[in-house]
């Protein structure tokens, strides 16, 4: 299981209307993403490797 190792913050991209995302750091220098809806939901997990693949494609 990943370990999530800071506070979640939202995204700049989120809806103004509680439609948030929010990510926070995992070890070793990855992310992890949850509704902030569902703060004791699922997370989906990336690697350091993903998620700077995503950030480069969408960011």
């Amino acid at each position: 299981m990943t370990e999530v190792v800071g506070p979640f913050w939202k995204s700049s991209y989120s809806g103004q209307q509680g439609d948030c995302v929010e990510v926070a750091p995992t070890a070793p220098a990855g992310r992890a993403v949850r509704d902030s809806k569902r703060p004791t939901g699922p997370l989906l997990t990336f690697s350091r490797e993903s998620w700077g693949a995503f950030l480069r494609q969408f960011g």
